[in-house]
């Protein structure tokens, strides 16, 4: 049933793709549609690219592993749009762009900063486009138990194929109705879930007991090495056979299945999961993140701006703006997205609170993010209708996947043969083919991946790069083409290569403590050096003569 949703999903979404093939003539069609998209239709086509599978999985897993506090990040998602509609959407559309590296050089003259923002784009595409293959193909594996590789190739070819056919036309006509789909798909299933879980369990939503003793036999499937450490001495079954463990640290190795007898204490979990908190827990509750850590409100501040600034300075969002007729439709295309994610993010913690209490095992594995499409047969067994449920909500996870995609796969697309190289409707088209290739490649060999993690980090770098180009470029006269370049060289190697040294294996920063979370969140300190160094480069420069006239173009009314 599921493989049969998933199935007809990638077919319309090819189908109303193809609606965009004969629109297309030039570079301007392919890459924003004409400029003639409406801010209905914009504003869902954004929502629908926005919602990737990190919003649609990923933050009720995160409620199950980090608490109440991972509320916080679709109040920084959310809040990025605000930000948006303020400082960025009509100026961003007065520039005549075609892509955010295209702003860089109408606004600051340098073609060279231009190739360097490409570079930009490939990065953040890169780190955001291949958590989506990855999370399909798990989706499908975990749902149908087909093969890891054919959810990565399907959604692959699907999502290179629609934009090959229709660009950002195609895109926004798959992304508008995937959006729809998917609240549809998000919203139904919650309100029968709650319907169906009944006055006690919904009892135990709003205080979920602490996850300490295994209430029933419960299998553990780690997808990623993991050490536990046991209280006491247990006897467990791993992959069918019985083994007896004495107290202490314990390795339980990627893709084997524990079983915990009911009554058995639950293990901690050692290494850089240790600092979380236990599902149900007094440390839960507390509407901070990083609870377990000796600085949550720094913790709950780093991912607030990641994300708000992040968003503010993703490339295929901010692409979108420049579909809009004038800057007058951009800023209501922002408002209006801002109501829609609103909207939309009501319910991730239905299902987030659901899941701590029925699948608080999946804290051990680290394999939060499948809650969601196990919830219907926890709370209505075996049975047609949480079949149909299961089914229906992995072809809503399905549609994020492919929404998202093919938003990054056009800013990645249009980097490589808009910005990087001489532009043209056949190379844009030959290049989204082939990036595709590239990212379904590595995402084949990447299916361990932390795919909030790694989409989280997209977000760091465009917090730490895009943003404080579009800001001081947008409101502040003085910045120039140098100035950019060093911010956004030390915004970039600043947060790569902060995470990098985190997440290395045998990293010599020790795990927990202030220093590890400002390395693997460094938006806190990396956005601010960012900002100083363009600002403080800018100042010993001199602003070329024309920028007091392109300020005037970005905030000039729009006629009406």
């Amino acid at each position: 049933m599921t493989g049969a949703a998933v199935v007809a999903l990638v077919l319309v979404t090819v189908l109303i793709g193809a609606r965009g093939v004969a629109a297309m003539r030039t570079t301007s069609d392919f890459l924003v549609a004409s400029r003639q998209t409406s801010p209905l239709l914009n504003a869902a086509a954004v929502s629908g690219e926005y919602l990737s599978a990190a919003s649609f999985l990923g933050v009720a897993g995160l409620v199950i592993k980090e608490g109440t506090g991972a509320l916080w990040y679709p109040v920084g998602f959310t809040a990025g749009y605000l930000l948006m509609l303020a400082l960025v959407a009509a100026p961003m559309r007065r520039t005549g762009a075609l892509t955010v590296p295209g702003f860089a050089e109408a606004r600051l003259g340098s073609p060279r900063l231009r190739r360097f923002s490409a570079i930009v784009v490939v990065v953040i595409a890169g780190l955001y486009l291949v958590p989506q293959f990855v999370a399909a193909g798990q989706l499908l594996t975990l749902v149908s138990d087909v093969p890891y590789w054919v959810g990565v190739v399907v959604a692959g070819a699907a999502v290179s194929i629609t934009l090959a056919l229709g660009g950002m036309r195609a895109a926004t006509y798959v992304q508008a109705f995937q959006f729809v789909l998917k609240l549809l798909l998000f919203a139904g299933p919650a309100i029968w879930l709650l319907i169906v879980a009944g006055p006690e369990l919904r009892g135990q939503m709003a205080a979920p007991p602490e996850f300490t003793t295994f209430t029933r036999d419960t299998d553990v499937d780690f997808r990623l090495d993991t050490t536990l450490v046991l209280p006491s001495p247990l006897a467990v079954v791993v992959d069918g056979e019985p083994r007896a463990l004495g107290a202490g640290p314990h390795p339980a190795t990627a893709d084997t299945v524990w079983t915990f007898p009911a009554g058995a204490p639950v293990p901690y979990v050692a290494g850089a999961a240790e600092d979380l908190p236990v599902p149900g827990s007094a440390a839960w509750g507390v509407p901070l993140l990083g609870t377990g850590s000796d600085s949550p409100l720094l913790a709950t501040w780093s991912v607030l701006v990641a994300t708000a600034l992040g968003t503010m300075g993703l490339p295929h969002i901010i692409v979108r703006f420049h579909t809009a007729p004038d800057g007058r439709a951009a800023r209501r295309t922002a408002a209006i997205t801002v109501g829609l994610l609103g909207t939309f993010y009501l319910f991730p913690i239905v299902y987030g609170l659901l899941g701590t209490v029925l699948t608080p095992e999946l804290y051990l594995s680290e394999g939060t993010d499948t809650a969601v499409v196990m919830l219907p047969g926890r709370v209505a067994g075996d049975g047609l209708a949480s079949s149909i449920v299961t089914a229906l909500l992995a072809a809503g996870a399905f549609a994020a996947f492919l929404a998202t995609s093919l938003g990054l796969l056009l800013a990645l697309a249009g980097a490589l043969a808009h910005d990087l190289m001489p532009s043209g409707l056949r190379r844009l088209r030959l290049s989204a083919l082939a990036a595709a290739a590239v990212v379904v490649t590595a995402a084949l060999f990447a299916s361990r991946v932390d795919v909030s993690a790694a989409v989280t980090s997209s977000f760091a770098v465009a917090a730490s790069t895009f943003c404080p180009l579009l800001v001081l470029g947008i409101w502040w006269r003085r910045l120039t083409a140098r100035g950019a370049l060093a911010g956004m060289t030390a915004g970039l190697l600043g947060s790569l290569g902060a995470m990098a040294l985190a997440a290395v294996p045998g990293s010599p920063v020790p795990a927990g403590g202030t220093v590890a979370l400002l390395l693997s969140q460094p938006a806190l300190w990396s956005v601010p050096l960012a900002f100083v160094i363009m600002i403080s480069v800018s100042l010993t420069d001199h602003a070329p003569p024309w920028a007091e006239a392109t300020m005037l173009r970005l905030h000039l009314a729009d006629r009406r």
